[in-house]
C-alpha cells in the first residue's frame, strides 16, 4: 500500500483541493485535517520510548484514522491558527490552550521524522521574513529594488531624496479584525511631503519604484518552474488589488541563471516550494530586467492558468517521484 499524504489546512483551501484531487487520480491515500479541529472533530493518541525511537499511535478525523508511521509526506498547506479554536474562551484560557494544542499536537505532526514536508513549518517561518528573503536574493546574485527599513523620518526623507519614486509595502499585512475578516495594504507609491514623526512608531518598508513593463509569478516546486507573466489592463502598481479575472497571463521563459538562483534559494532555507514575484523591465529576455521582490514560502497558485501542471507536479513530489533534496525537506 501507498504511504499515506497528510494534507494540513483549513476546510475552505481550493489550492489544497486541487492537490487532493492529483493524489485522489493516482489512488494515494490521503488524510485531510486542520489541526485547529482538536476536539471531537480530531483526536489523537501518540506513544514514544521506550523501544520506540519515532511517534507512533493514530490521529483520528471525523472520517479517517491515520498511524505516524503510515505519513510518507505532509502537505502543510495554511491550517487554521490555533487560537481560531479557542477564540471563545477568557483570554488566558485562550493563550494557554493554544499552546499547549501548539506544542502538543503541533510538536509532533511537526516531527515525523520519516515523512517529507513540503514545507516544512520551520522552514516556512525562517524564509518568511521580507529582510532575510531581501539579503539572500542578492547574495544568490538576483537584482532587487534599493530598500530601506526604517523608523526614522530623516533616514525616510533621504531615501526618497535618492530615488525619483518611492513605493510603501507592509511586511505581513492586515491581521484579522474581532470580526474576523481579513484586508490588505497594497504596495502604494508615497508622497515624502507626508513623511512625519508617525513613523517612528512602527517599522516600515520602503523601496524604489522599478519602471516595470509586467511582473512574472515563478512557482518552484522541486525541480519544476513554471512562470507566468501577469499584466493587467490599467497598468497597476500592484496587480493584486484589482479583478484577478481581468489579469492578462503569458508563459514566459526563466533566464538560465535566475533558475539556478531560485533552486539555490530553495535549498538555502530548506524549502521545497516557493512562489517568486519579480518586476520586469524591458522585454524580461535579459536577466538584468528581473527584478526580485519576494518570495512566498507557502504562495498562492490555484488561480494561475498553468496550475492543473502545478498540482501535478505537487503529487509527484508528495509521492517521492519528483525529485530534488527529499533528505533536506525531512531535516528542516
Amino acid at each position: 500500500m501507498n504511504p499515506t499524504v497528510l494534507v494540513l489546512t483549513s476546510l475552505e483551501d481550493v489550492t489544497a483541493d486541487r492537490v487532493v484531487e492529483a493524489l485522489n487520480a493516482r489512488a494515494v491515500p490521503v488524510v485531510r485535517a486542520d489541526p485547529a479541529d482538536i476536539g471531537r472533530e480530531l483526536a489523537f493518541g501518540f506513544h514514544i520510548g521506550p523501544g520506540r525511537r519515532q511517534w507512533s499511535g493514530w490521529l483520528r478525523t471525523a472520517t479517517r484514522m491515520v498511524e505516524p508511521t503510515e505519513i510518507g509526506a505532509v502537505y502543510w498547506r495554511r491550517p487554521t491558527p490555533y487560537a481560531c479554536r479557542f477564540s471563545h474562551l477568557p483570554a488566558q484560557q485562550r493563550d494557554f490552550a493554544s499552546a499547549e494544542a501548539r506544542h502538543g499536537l503541533g510538536g509532533v505532526l511537526n516531527s515525523l521524522s520519516s515523512a517529507l514536508y513540503v514545507n516544512h513549518p520551520h522552514a516556512v517561518t525562517r524564509a518568511d521574513f521580507k529582510p532575510a528573503q531581501l539579503q539572500r536574493l542578492t547574495e544568490l546574485g538576483l537584482r532587487i529594488p534599493p530598500t530601506l527599513i526604517t523608523n526614522d523620518m530623516g533616514a525616510a526623507q533621504d531615501f526618497a531624496d535618492r530615488h525619483e519614486r518611492v513605493v510603501y509595502k507592509t511586511f505581513r499585512g492586515l491581521p484579522r479584525c474581532d470580526s474576523g475578516q481579513t484586508g490588505a495594504i497594497w504596495t502604494q507609491r508615497i508622497d515624502p511631503t507626508t513623511f512625519d514623526d508617525s513613523l517612528r512608531a512602527t517599522a516600515h518598508l520602503f523601496q524604489a519604484e522599478i519602471p516595470k513593463t509586467c511582473d512574472v509569478r515563478v512557482t518552484v516546486i522541486s525541480d519544476r518552474v513554471f512562470a507566468q507573466r501577469i499584466t493587467t489592463p490599467n497598468g497597476d502598481l500592484d496587480w493584486r488589488r484589482g479583478d484577478w479575472n481581468e489579469l492578462i497571463h503569458s508563459p514566459v521563459t526563466v533566464p538560465a541563471s535566475i533558475e539556478g538562483a531560485l533552486h539555490g534559494y530553495l535549498a538555502s532555507f530548506g524549502l521545497v516550494f516557493g512562489c517568486f514575484d519579480f518586476a520586469i523591465t524591458g522585454e524580461g529576455e535579459d536577466s538584468r530586467d528581473w527584478w526580485a521582490i519576494e518570495c512566498n514560502p507557502n504562495g498562492q497558485w490555484g488561480w494561475l492558468p498553468d496550475a492543473p501542471a502545478i498540482a501535478e507536479a505537487f503529487a509527484d513530489i508528495l509521492t517521492l517521484k519528483g525529485g530534488g533534496d527529499s533528505d533536506l525537506a525531512r531535516r528542516s
